[in-house]
């Protein structure tokens, strides 16, 4: 018998993925990709340098494309309140969305990363360091999606507001991100690990104590 949890993450992985939202973070990133090297010129070795940059700036300003439909549909539907009164906890259902946020768009968005990295000239072993770094950030992505979509439900524009939210608090994944790049040592890596989970680890708290807040 397949457990509530597993079913509520089930249930929006699949919403993301027949509503298409799951492929415009791909489109999006693929998007970046052909267009950068028409900004900065045929110079391969300068796309070699800066093509894991671009890439993680990419996968940031994807993951925020579907921040305004993580909360709040199922808290205007009465979906979350409904869950609570079916005895889920807040932080169970936001540690679902979480898991789900991320399947949606962390896989899709690391198979992506493939062909533009051939199309900014990145190297294989470049290549397989930030497919690690996007395996280790991504869920960092989704936990801060999660925790400011929670706290902007039920506000006007709250995708704009969310956005500008997410933002610098997503600088320390950037810089360690495309800091691991670089760095064999990967000191930056381990940084980038701790950061992410640290994120996850408070981001159903956090989700859970702002949808109690805006219930109340």
């Amino acid at each position: 018998m397949t457990s509530p949890f597993l079913t509520l993450i089930a249930r929006d992985a699949s919403a993301a993925y027949r509503s298409g939202g799951a492929w415009l973070p791909v489109a999006f990133m693929l998007m970046v990709a052909t267009l950068f090297p028409f900004a900065v010129g045929p110079d391969t070795a300068l796309l070699a340098r800066t093509g894991g940059g671009v890439i993680w700036i990419a996968a940031l300003l994807a993951a925020l494309l579907p921040i305004d439909r993580l909360i709040m549909p199922d808290r205007d539907s009465g979906l979350l309140d409904q869950l609570v009164l079916r005895g889920f906890a807040d932080e169970v259902i936001t540690s679902g969305k979480l898991i789900a946020h991320w399947l949606s768009f962390g896989p899709p968005l690391m198979i992506a990363a493939i062909p533009a990295a051939a199309l900014l000239k990145i190297d294989g072993g470049t290549l397989a360091r930030l497919e690690l770094g996007l395996a280790v950030g991504t869920p960092a992505l989704a936990a801060l999606g999660l925790m400011v979509s929670a706290l902007t439900a039920g506000l006007r524009n709250s995708g704009a507001l969310a956005g500008l939210l997410v933002l610098p608090l997503a600088v320390p994944l950037l810089i360690f991100g495309a800091g691991s790049l670089g760095n064999e040592s990967g000191a930056a890596l381990k940084f980038l690990g701790a950061t992410s989970l640290l994120l996850v680890a408070i981001a159903p708290i956090a989700a859970g104590a702002a949808l109690r807040a805006g219930r109340e």
